[in-house]
């Protein structure tokens, strides 16, 4: 039985990754998929979140994501999201900015505010944070 599995990371602009690895945690649209090695084929909507994974050497790396989608095949996982970026790639203070603004504009809604578009802000800015706190 397989102890990895590869995993390829990418967005439109970059791939930022193409390696083997142990598990992976993703956040799909619904909830996070935990993935093993052996684990049962599926496509999902990648939702907005930290994804990690563990390497072959045991190291755990954090990742920002934003939309998308996740393919889990026999043995190989692909993420193909809209935004993607390592924890250490997070500018904190751009990230704090962006949180600061979408949640001033929750607190304070003008007339024709897009609420959907305010809350994703948001949840782009908190993924952001969250991520680089784990570098």
């Amino acid at each position: 039985m397989a102890e990895t599995f590869e995993l390829e990371i990418a967005t439109p602009e970059r791939l930022l990754a193409r390696t083997t690895v142990r598990e992976a945690e993703i956040p799909a649209a619904n909830g996070y998929i935990g993935v093993l090695p052996q684990h049962a084929p599926l496509l999902s909507e990648l939702g907005t979140g930290d994804m990690w994974y563990v390497d072959e050497d045991g190291k755990r790396k954090h990742l920002a994501l934003a939309g998308g989608w996740v393919e889990v095949l026999s043995g190989h996982v692909r993420v193909l999201a809209d935004r993607a970026e390592y924890a250490e790639e997070v500018d904190v203070a751009r990230a704090e900015a962006a949180l600061r603004r979408a949640n001033e504009r929750m607190a304070h809604p003008g007339a024709g505010m897009d609420v959907g578009r305010a809350l994703n802000a948001m949840k782009r800015a908190r993924s952001r944070l969250e991520a680089a706190r784990q570098k």
